[in-house]
Order: C-alpha cells, then structure tokens, then sequence
C-alpha cells in the first residue's frame, strides 16, 4: 500500500459531511468538465459542456447555470457558446481584475482534439437571468517557438525513462513528438483548457493548456490583461496532461497533471521559478490518478485544496486533499463520494473559493439515474486532519 494510501485509511476523521445538489435533473446526454466562478455580487456561475458525444459528436454546446446568492437552488440551465456543427468542449470560467467574465473553451476542428482551435470571449454585463452579454470575441493561435522542438527533446532526455519497444518501422515514442515539434502546424493549434486560471500578483495572466497531440502541457500567458497571449515554454513527461496551477508565497508555480502515461498511475508535478516562462518536467508523486483531471487552488488562509479521482483504474471516487504547506505534502483528505466501480462516475473537478472561504466545487457526475454536474461546498475545516 502507499504512503498516500496509508494516510487516507488511517486519517478519516468523523465530521459531518458535505451538502451536494444537482445543478440540473439527470439526463441522458454526456455532460462534462464543468468550472465554476463566484460572481461580484456572490452569485455562483458555473459551466460545462452537453450534447450527444464529444470531439466526435457536433452537437456539443457550452452550457451554463446560475446560484444567486442565498438561493437554495441553481436557476435554469442556458447557453453559453455554441460553435455551429463544430463540439465546443472543456470551458472554463475567469474573473478579471476588472470584473469582467472571460469564457475559454476548445472547439473541435475535423473531429480530433489535435486540430481544436482555442476560442473565448468576455462580457462586462452578466448579472442578469440568463447567459451573460457577451461583448467581445477571438481566438487564440499560439507560436511555441523555434526551441519547442529542443526544449521537448531535452526534457525527455532528462527523464531517462526506458523504451522497451521499438523498430525501424515503429521509431521510439519520444523521438516521434520531437519530429512532431518541429512541425509548425502541429505546434500551433490543438492546445487545449481544461483547469482554472491563475493570475499573478504582476498582473500576468496564466491559462494552463495541454496537447492530446503531443500528450505534455504548456501554458498560455498574457502580460496585457488577456488583449493578447504567448506559449510558454513546455513541461514535459510521460503523459502530464491537464495541469491545475497554484502559486507558493515564495513566487514558485506548481502544476499538477492528470496521467496519461504507463503505469504506475500517479499525479504528476513541475514547477516555474520564472512566473510560467519555463518549466521543470513533471514527476510522478504519490497520489494515484487513474488518467482524470485534477484541480488545485490557493486559498486566502494559505492552504492548497486539490479535487482529484484517487484511484489508478476508474473515477469511482472523488476526494478533497488540503495541504498545509503549500503542496508539499497532502495529509488531510476527505472522500467526497464513492461508488462500486461502474456504477457512479465523477470528474473534472472544478474549485473556487467563496466570499466567506467556502470551498465550493463541481464536478461531472454520472449514475443510474442520467448525468449532471454536481455541486458540493465545504468548510475548510471539513477536510480532515490527522
């Protein structure tokens, strides 16, 4: 058993457990990653996307709901964007420093995720019923650079993992995405959202974006107030997809990453000590993921709380972890919900923080019944302590 494992047997402490409500009833089409914000005015806005499928399926549209503050239920489901006979996948919400709503999504270009074109668009009014009053468009084309290629090439090299197989006809995997990065129409679309926006103290602002092309990550940065975006440089692994970003107090950014490499199946962690211009590569650490996405945050009162499905095969369960210093280790967790395999699935979590330090969270749902998004909230002192 690992160490993680270990603690989450040992260290469950009896508390009374988090409230949940569906946003919307069970349905029978495919709903996911979901993000949620906190409004000026304390509403709670929250998206995801619905239709019969995803990259394959052109009905996807990005869907939104409301929770006015002191509510007792969200208000009706409406639409966000829709791309027409293209699936709009993975949004995700942001608030600027201006109170301005920013919506960054991924549409879906020739039904592959590798060919997916980044799209947002923002709205300086959105505090009435129904979708915000979107004002402004664009998309966003990133320009890796010329040193993408090396930069990929000297990651891998310092990972040293093993190739068992390879062939002439079938050249190592490795050598295969460095080919790749050189390749100008491959580097510049396919980066796809998934995770919150982290917002330095200098005003530069991080999208954290990744590639099923080439199965690492990178981040899009804007020093203008989002008028215009850059890539940094990569953060290569094995497999580091989907990285959810917090910021120490000493300036180090830290990305965790969802697994979509071999086994053992673990979260994965790079760091920035340049404000997300370049990375480390990412390394296995000892929380088990099972090839689902994560979510981080810093909160005000300085703890990390991270939303992740803790196991190596099947999203089954969903488990609050909360660190004291700031992501060095994860020994306090609470279970959020578990299931039997194959009966209930949850995923893509999403986190905010509320006006009164709630942890509120939301998370694609999936039962018997149809799916959802399920919404749950938290004191901080409900994750539990050791």
């Amino acid at each position: 058993m690992s160490a993680v494992l270990a603690i989450v047997c040992a260290s469950v402490i009896a508390q009374p457990g988090p409230e949940f409500e569906f946003i919307f009833p069970p349905q029978g089409k495919h709903v996911h990653s979901s993000s949620i914000v906190v409004a000026p005015n304390g509403d709670l806005i929250a998206c995801w996307f619905h239709g019969s499928g995803e990259r394959s399926a052109n009905d996807v549209r990005i869907q939104g709901a409301r929770k006015r503050k002191g509510a007792d239920a969200w208000g009706p489901v409406f639409e966000m964007a829709d791309t027409p006979d293209l699936p709009d996948c993975n949004p995700i919400l942001w608030i600027d420093d201006q109170d301005r709503l920013w919506l960054f999504w991924m549409v879906v270009h020739a039904n592959r995720w590798e060919q997916g074109i980044l799209k947002y668009r923002r709205a300086d009014e959105y505090s009435d019923d129904g979708p915000p009053k979107w004002n402004w468009q664009d998309i966003i084309l990133l320009k890796p650079g010329e040193d993408f290629s090396a930069n990929i090439e000297a990651g891998f090299k310092e990972l040293d993992y093993d190739q068992e197989m390879w062939s002439e006809h079938a050249p190592a995997y490795n050598d295969m995405l460095v080919d790749a990065a050189k390749d100008p129409v491959k580097t510049d679309i396919g980066w796809m959202t998934r995770t919150n926006i982290v917002t330095l103290p200098s005003g530069r602002v991080i999208i954290p974006l990744y590639s099923d092309g080439f199965n690492i990550s990178l981040c899009a940065l804007s020093d203008d107030g989002g008028e215009t975006w850059r890539a940094s440089g990569p953060i290569v692994g094995l497999g580091n997809v989907q990285p959810a970003i917090a910021r120490r107090t000493d300036g180090t950014l830290v990305a965790y990453h969802r697994d979509n490499g071999d086994r053992p199946k673990r979260i994965s962690v790079a760091e920035s000590k340049d404000d997300g211009e370049t990375w480390s590569v990412a390394r296995d650490i000892d929380i088990p993921n099972p090839g689902s996405s994560v979510a981080v945050r810093a909160f005000s009162n300085g703890d990390w709380v991270m939303i992740a499905n803790d196991t190596e095969r099947g999203r089954h369960r969903v488990t609050a972890f909360l660190s004291t210093n700031e992501g060095e280790s994860w020994d306090h967790f609470r279970v959020l919900e578990s299931a039997d395999p194959g009966v209930r699935s949850y995923g893509y979590p999403s986190i905010v923080e509320g006006e009164d330090g709630r942890i509120h969270i939301t998370y694609s749902y999936k039962g018997p019944e149809g799916a959802t998004i399920r919404h749950t909230h938290l004191e901080p002192g409900r994750i539990g302590r050791r």
